[in-house]
């Protein structure tokens, strides 16, 4: 066996046996309660290794000891009793050892928060006006670490939900910020802190801030610092596109980046807008890490006097410094050592540089280890764990390698012999430095045994193999060039001949890789059981030269062919924008590959946060011809961000489009088009309500952007102009105590940016806002159709006194003996005179009155009307109702219905059926005759009473061929022949009911 020694130790690290330790558990870091001093603190270390580690700690630098009778060592855990912040506070490190080595834990810092309480003295009031901003001081008391800050007004637990409305808390201060006051804001305010230990928590509150809220005209006079709330907030990053991740928050008050990345870092600008105006706001995101290893040793296994070589890499931002410990103890360049940042060198290696060794990596965020054990091997040379081959083939003609590779420390002096020859370097024979036998040109004459020989200081061995020469395998039909489309299938041959005792087999490589053949799905097939190839649908990336290997144990022969695949080009590469002009900008870009087939022409695409798809542009020249490297993009909109990519084709096709380009942001330039969806109309008296489409993001050409209001009187000759904005804006209001109601204005609009004005869009008629109708209607009318129903009628109302447009008729009725005020209301949809009020009690006395409307209101009330609804028909249905068959025919018959006293007399009787419309009988007759169907043979019939007063209660009855009458006083059976027999007939039955 071979053996690792520890200097000084006196203990040995067997080889195959011994590991050094390798952590399973580090201790953390962790805040303790100042003040509690009858607790624990726990630091855990646990370490896997053989024989078992024993465990030492060290704070700041200082071994602990474990005899103070407050520090316990458990296993490899260290308890500490009673902790106090200037005894026990520090940094804490775990060191684990055995015979193999010690190794050194991440430090963990034992720190004690506290939180003293808020000072009794009472705060003075505050004051904010309504409709402007405040702030509240929350003046935290002395505290470790950072707290945790919530606000609550006038009793716990009632928090100020800072959701991104009105309200925003700091979390680095504690203030509380309020925009846009509002009278229920008044109250009691407290500062509610917590702070959250590894172990416990503790919150604590201020005294109550009192915030008075009062009515002021100029509220940015009384509260400068802080703005009102705007109606729009949107961020953006200054150079490049804001990320996605950043999702609704980009439209908020708060912009959250979710696992934020390198990428992130720039600068970010906050614009808000809202009807005083717009205002932005800058800040940089600078995003930094930890420490994180890119490339770390492993454990080595190196013979005595060789060199040892280590290299560990990490990333992180500021750049991680890095430094190196064996057994614990820092390693520094001396004697046969050296230290260059990452990288360990040691030169001439002995049995003491055995041990742990680590690379640490560290920033001012964080600190990582790494870990691995050296053991510097001595052995004298065995060869019983890799001897020579003990049979060799060789193929005639060729050559034959032989290896020599015993376990020895230091490195043994090789050397062959064949028989009693000693084997030297010759034309055909060779023994390179590190033992190994090559013999070229090989012949029968040279089969035979072949003996390596191995020494060092320690002994010597040897080992034999046992050379056999077989016949060579040759290419007897070679593949050929080859030249295809993209697409096309092409079959390269490749047959060969070898000794018939051995087997053999071919390969095929593309440009050196050799290629998947056993994938029926795949590109590639072996042809038969000859070494053909076969390519299915050839494609660009499969052009190379392919060479075919035919082998066997012995040797192998090798031949290859060139095959060319055409297709369409290849990416463009290089593309640059340059000349960035409001409409256009230039392109510049390098050709990239034609793929055998000329390049014909290129197209360029583009893309913008408004249209995230790809789409073909406009250019000067309009056909890039296959030879040009460069051509100018217009018809662009000013102020935008592109991207711009180039796609080269030619006869096969159009290849796959270049990088995108860096995105760029037009020039502005002054709007070129007016705003659509010109109209208004409507609001309260004296008004005239301008509306319009806010501008598209596409069409503002530049920051800074509003709108030009221009309107006068129809036939007035001068315009009255005004300016909004915001770019949100939809409406404008113009008040004037001497505007008439409905006045047509002539109404036109134009945007502007900071670089000017656009053109203005097409006159449109806006009328200002309508006023109630003057004038009542007349000669109105009110007639009882039936006891639920009345027909009301009146004479129209002249357009001219309507003070706007004429939009119908309000019909109110109430019962004699109720007020107005709780009068039902019908309103017509158009200008119909005559309207039906339905929904009526029997035999009651209404009061009608008719008013006109428009958009502003009703005008007066006509003089009222009175009717009086008729008495209500009988509630019972026709009884015994009977039915005789003749044939195709039914008669049913029924008795009579009669009216009561308080009941409306009957006219005559209403049969309904599913088979024809609603048939109406005269008032003398009771029976009637009807058709049966002849599918099913049933008949479904509603029969009854009708008057004056309306219809009467139904009798419902379903006669069938059978001889069988199913009446509704049947109950449960009825329902059981309808929803088994008929269900398509009872849907029809519904309806005519529902016509009824």
């Amino acid at each position: 066996e071979w053996l690792c020694v520890l200097t000084g130790s006196g203990d040995v690290c067997i080889t195959g046996h011994d590991t050094g330790p390798v952590f399973e558990e580090q201790p953390g870091s962790l805040i303790y309660p100042e003040g509690l001093s009858d607790g624990k603190v726990t630091l855990n270390c646990q370490a896997r290794a053989s024989p078992a580690a024993t465990y030492r700690w060290r704070v700041n630098g200082t071994d602990v000891l474990v005899g103070d009778p407050r520090y316990t060592l458990v296993a490899g855990n260290l308890v500490i009793s009673g902790p106090q912040s200037g005894r026990d506070g520090g940094s804490y490190q775990c060191l684990a050892s055995n015979r193999c080595g010690t190794i050194l834990s991440r430090a963990a810092n034992l720190k004690f928060g506290y939180l003293h309480d808020f000072p009794g003295e009472g705060r003075s009031p505050q004051t904010a006006f309504e409709g402007a901003g405040a702030f509240l001081a929350c003046q935290p008391p002395a505290h470790y670490p950072a707290l945790s800050y919530r606000w609550f007004i006038n009793e716990f637990p009632n928090f100020v939900k800072s959701d991104g409305g009105r309200w925003f808390i700091s979390q680095v201060t504690g203030n509380l910020y309020l925009a846009k006051a509002e009278p229920n804001d008044a109250g009691n305010y407290f500062c509610f802190t917590t702070i959250n230990l590894d172990i416990s928590t503790k919150s604590t509150f201020s005294k109550p801030s009192q915030l008075t809220v009062q009515p002021d005209a100029n509220p940015r006079r009384s509260a400068p610092a802080i703005k009102v709330l705007p109606d729009v907030l949107r961020w953006r990053k200054v150079e490049g596109l804001l990320p996605s991740k950043a999702g609704a928050s980009a439209e908020g008050p708060i912009l959250t980046l979710p696992e934020i990345t390198f990428d992130d870092e720039g600068i970010y600008e906050c614009e808000a807008y809202n009807s005083e105006g717009r205002d932005t706001h800058q800040g940089r995101i600078i995003v930094q890490a930890q420490p994180e290893w890119l490339q770390v040793m492993s454990d080595s296994e190196v013979e005595i006097s060789s060199e040892l070589h280590w290299t560990c890499v990490a990333a992180g931002k500021p750049r991680p410094s890095i430094r190196w410990l064996r057994n614990g103890q820092p390693l520094s360049t001396q004697d046969r050592v050296e230290v260059n940042g990452g990288h360990l060198k040691i030169v001439n290696l002995a049995l003491e540089d055995s041990g742990m060794y680590q690379c640490v990596a560290e920033n001012k965020h964080g600190t990582i280890y790494s870990n691995a054990e050296l053991r510097v091997q001595v052995q004298a040379p065995d060869f019983r764990s890799n001897p020579v081959r003990r049979l060799i083939p060789a193929a005639r003609g060729g050559q034959v390698m032989m290896e020599c590779r015993p376990r020895a420390a230091p490195k043994p002096t090789l050397f062959w012999s064949r028989g009693t020859e000693l084997l030297t370097n010759s034309t055909r024979v060779t023994v390179t430095p590190d033992g190994i036998l090559w013999i070229y040109n090989i012949s029968r004459a040279d089969e035979g045994k072949y003996t390596c020989f191995a020494e060092n200081y320690l002994g010597k061995a040897n080992s034999t193999g046992h050379l056999s020469v077989r016949d060579a395998t040759k290419i007897t039909l070679a593949p050929s060039n080859a030249d295809i489309n993209q697409g096309e299938n092409v079959t390269l041959q490749c047959h060969a001949s070898h000794d018939p005792t051995m087997d053999l087999t071919f390969t095929w490589a593309l440009n050196g890789a050799l290629l998947d053949l056993e994938n029926p799905a795949g590109p590639y097939h072996r042809k038969e059981t000859i070494g053909d190839l076969l390519i299915v649908n050839g494609q660009l990336n499969q052009a190379g030269t392919y060479s075919c290997t035919a082998q066997t144990v012995v040797d192998s022969a090798t031949a290859s062919a060139k095959l060319v695949v055409r297709g369409p080009p290849g990416p463009p590469g290089g593309l640059v924008v340059k000349n960035v002009a409001e409409t256009s900008v230039e392109l510049r870009w390098s050709r990239g590959y034609d793929n055998h087939s000329p390049i014909g022409k290129y197209v360029i695409m583009s893309r913008s946060p408004l249209s995230p798809g790809w789409r073909r542009m406009r250019t000067v020249p309009p056909n890039i011809e296959g030879n040009a490297e460069a051509a100018r993009v217009i018809g662009l909109s000013p102020w935008m961000d592109y991207e711009f990519q180039v796609i080269a084709s030619n006869i096969l096709g159009s290849g796959e489009p270049s990088m995108p380009s860096h995105t760029v942001r037009t020039q502005q330039a002054a709007p070129t088009v007016a705003p659509s969806g010109l109209g208004g109309g409507g609001g309260d008296r004296n008004e005239l309500i301008i509306t319009w489409t806010p501008m598209a993001r596409e069409y503002q050409n530049g920051d800074g952007f509003g709108y030009i209001l221009a309107f006068r009187k129809l036939d007035s000759a001068t315009w009255m102009v005004e300016r909004v904005a915001n770019v949100e804006s939809s409406r404008y209001v113009y008040s004037n105590q001497s505007l008439s109601p409905y006045c047509p204005f002539e109404v036109k609009i134009k945007a502007y940016n900071r670089k000017g004005e656009g053109p203005f869009s097409q006159i449109a008629l806006v009328h200002s806002a309508e006023e109630e109708p003057t004038v009542a209607p007349s000669r109105i009318n009110a007639t009882a159709l039936t006891a639920f129903d009345v027909q009301v009628s009146w004479d129209p109302v002249q357009q001219l006194s309507a003070n706007g447009i004429l939009r119908g008729y309000e019909i109110r009725y109430w019962r004699q003996h109720e007020r107005e005020a709780a009068a039902d209301r019908v309103r017509t949809a158009g200008l119909e005179t005559t309207a039906r009020v339905t929904g009526l009690r029997p035999s009651t006395r209404y009061h009608v009155t008719v008013l006109a409307y428009n958009s502003a209101g009703t005008g007066p009330a006509s003089p009222r009307t009175t009717v009086t609804t008729r008495r209500p028909p009988p509630d019972r249905p026709p009884a015994n109702v009977s039915w005789k068959t003749d044939g195709s025919w039914v008669t049913v018959r029924w008795d009579h219905v009669k009216a009561l006293d308080n009941e409306s007399a009957v006219l005559g009787y209403k049969v309904s059926y599913c088979q024809s419309a609603l048939k109406v009988l005269d008032k003398g007759k009771n029976s009637v005759t009807l058709p049966l169907p002849k599918d099913n043979g049933y008949v479904v019939l509603e029969i009854r009473s009708s008057g004056e007063g309306g219809d009467g209660a139904a009798h419902e009855t379903i006669v069938s061929r059978t001889g069988m009458m199913v009446q509704n006083q049947a109950g449960s059976l009825w329902s059981i022949h309808v929803s088994l027999l008929l269900t398509g007939t009872l849907s029809l039955t519904l309806i005519a009911l529902l016509d009824l």
